[in-house]
This record gives structure tokens, sequence and C-alpha cells, in this order.
């Protein structure tokens, strides 16, 4: 099932290769695979790609501390939280701000 929607995503992002919304859905169908690496890689690209898609920010600092980067997980969770405070999304800027916390010993 996973590969299906991931396949019909491809598929999507042939068609529309800036369309950061299939791009984020394709690095959430990776990152739910446990293929953190592509995962990371596809949402970093999409950070450099648009660099106000907010919801990248959130799932790239969830997946660099499941990796152990949380030097780097912080550092895009407080960027990511001044985009989405530019945009006033208070509801990501909060779950950023808690993600920000549970990082702190």
């Amino acid at each position: 099932m996973r590969e299906e929607r991931i396949r019909k995503l491809k598929a999507l992002l042939e068609l529309d290769p800036h369309d950061s919304f299939t791009r984020y859905a394709l690095a959430m169908e990776y990152a739910g695979a446990n293929d953190t690496v592509q995962a990371i890689t596809m949402l970093e690209n999409l950070k450099l790609a648009d660099p106000s898609y907010v919801p990248t920010y959130q799932q790239l600092g969830y997946l660099y501390d499941k990796s152990g980067r949380r030097g780097e997980a912080a550092t895009v969770l407080k960027l990511g939280m001044q985009f989405a405070a530019q945009q006033g999304d208070h509801h990501a800027r909060s779950e950023m701000q808690d993600a920000l916390e549970s990082l702190e010993p």
C-alpha cells in the first residue's frame, strides 16, 4: 500500500516538480516506511526550494532528532518557528516550540 502511494506521488511530481505539498507528502511516506535518510533528503531539498513551507521544518526537526542530530533539529525548528510566526500559524509554531523544548536536557 505504501509503495503504491509512493509511486502515485512520484507520478504527480513528474507533472509538477515544484508542488511543495506533493514533495512533502512523498517525504512523509518515506518517513513512514522508516527510510529516514530519503525523507530527510527530500525535506532538506524542499526547504531549499520553498523556504516558507512551514510543515517542512517541523518534520525535518523530528527526523533530525530521531537521527541523533539534535543540534540540527534545534536549528531547523527555530527557523520554522520564525516562518510560522510570520505566517500567523500559531499552532505549528506551538508544536515546534514543544519539540524544541523536548530537545533540551
